[in-house]
């Protein structure tokens, strides 16, 4: 039988195993699931507000133990662990408590008739492909505005999670929500194009690698399905002055540090300008090498594993292949696990891979701009577009710079903005559509268009 395996990277060891999701098994998951949904969208939306209330409640209860889980899976470390399920939980309770206002009727001019508006239903049945570094979070920006609608959902979530994955299903159905209305399936990415096309799948959303986006999205297109898309980032950090310099680039290092730098969104790419670069670069090079790396559960580690051995041996073949000047960092510690040193690079080529392409992991990328103008073009200068960041004492101008930031997300003098009611999504290489706020609602909605006329 073909397993999943959980392998701490903090020790290198294979903890559990359990069985991959069997083909055989497919038809009879999705005929039960097109039957609950069937039955949870005609249930009262108070009914369907009030499980994910529950569900925020249980994962705040739950946390310290959820977080163990992910530290184990992937590496988390544990306060950063706790810090996504409050996220969590906040996503759960938002979409509980705007429930009526995201849902309501939308009345529009008549246009001849008696009544014109669009009510958003269900689609039908959803499936969401989602990515190990926020186990839980990417899962909740999925599932609370689609539940909160009237779908329901079959997760296929990475390997690396096989204990988070089963709990994000165990805790709605311990808030009381209906069996087979949300279902768990360890599957391998290999076994997807089956869902995908089979027609009780009535859409698909993907937050994952571009390989992975450009496979569903292709399976999807061909079988008419709506897909949502995200993808990777190189976003940009670009700093305009030189006011509470450090305090500035304090922020950059532990947003890029942050989930030993396994985000999507995190600023990749820091932009400042030539006046005040050395300072730059000597506060980076002091603050980033002395950075502790340790084991999820310990205390004093800023930084933890990678989330895999195989994922810090990518990075570390690609900073050897790369002619960048590693300032500091770069190499794996000698000890078991998944550690690679906190790093600082410097004369990185933008057009070369390691200037154009993601590096998701703990490396930071200085770069010099002469004026502003040049920053903005150089931050401009990637295909991905998912978060942009600019930071300025003038606001006016740090505005203007942030207007022309071509991006699904603009940060102005703040990091990890990331809310329930802001919607959150890229361009380009880093994907379309949009998760949460209403506009979570909408895409897997049939925005249906209703018309009453006085009788003939």
């Amino acid at each position: 039988m073909t397993t999943v395996a959980l392998i701490n990277p903090s020790t290198g060891e294979t903890e559990e195993t359990f069985p991959r999701f069997d083909d055989a098994d497919r038809d009879a998951l999705l005929d039960r699931a097109v039957t609950a949904q069937r039955a949870w969208r005609a249930t009262p939306l108070e009914e369907r507000a009030a499980v994910l209330r529950r569900t925020a409640a249980l994962y705040r209860e739950r946390a310290e133990d959820l977080a163990g889980l992910i530290g184990r899976e992937m590496g988390k470390l544990r306060r950063q662990g706790l810090g996504e399920l409050r996220i969590v939980a906040d996503i759960y309770d938002w979409y509980a408590e705007h429930a009526h206002e995201l849902l309501a009727p939308q009345e529009l001019p008549a246009q001849g008739a008696l009544r014109t508006f669009v009510r958003k239903d269900a689609l039908g049945v959803v499936l969401g492909i989602m990515p190990w570094n926020f186990p839980y979070y990417q899962v909740a920006r999925w599932a609370a505005p689609n539940l909160l609608l009237g779908n329901a959902l079959v997760l296929k979530h990475a390997s690396l999670c096989p204990l988070s994955s089963q709990a994000c299903e165990d805790v709605l159905l311990d808030a009381g929500l209906p069996a087979h209305v949300f279902r768990n399936v360890r599957a391998s990415g290999s076994q997807m194009a089956d869902f995908i096309a089979d027609p009780r799948i009535a859409a698909v959303s993907l937050t994952g690698s571009e390989e992975a986006g450009a496979a569903v999205a292709e399976v999807a297109g061909a079988h008419h399905k709506k897909s949502v898309l995200e993808l990777g980032g190189n976003d940009p950090f670009l700093v305009l002055d030189d006011h509470n310099l450090e305090k500035v680039l304090g922020r950059y290092v532990s947003a890029r540090m942050a989930n030993a730098g396994q985000a999507c969104n995190a600023p990749k790419r820091l932009i400042v300008l030539a006046p005040f670069y050395e300072r730059a670069l000597e506060f980076l090079r002091e603050r980033i090498g002395a950075l502790p790396v340790g084991a999820w559960d310990d205390p004093d580690a800023k930084v933890g594993p990678l989330s895999s051995v195989e994922a810090r041996d990518e990075i570390v073949r690609r900073l050897a292949e790369g002619d960048a000047t590693v300032v500091v960092g770069g190499r794996p510690l000698d000890r078991p696990g998944a550690f690679l040193e906190p790093t600082l690079l410097t004369d990185v080529d933008p057009a070369s891979d390691l200037g154009c392409n993601e590096i998701f992991g703990p490396v930071a990328i200085l770069h010099r701009a002469a004026d502003v103008e040049e920053a903005v073009a150089l931050a401009n200068d990637t295909d991905y577009g998912l978060g942009s960041y600019v930071f300025g004492s003038d606001l006016e101008l740090a505005q203007e710079v942030a207007s022309r930031m071509e991006a699904g997300m603009t940060y102005v003098n703040e990091t990890g903005a990331s809310r329930p009611g802001l919607p959150f999504g890229g361009i380009g290489r880093s994907g379309y559509g949009r998760e949460l706020g209403e506009w979570g609602v909408d895409e897997f909605a049939n925005l249906h268009l209703f018309r009453v006329s006085p009788a003939l």
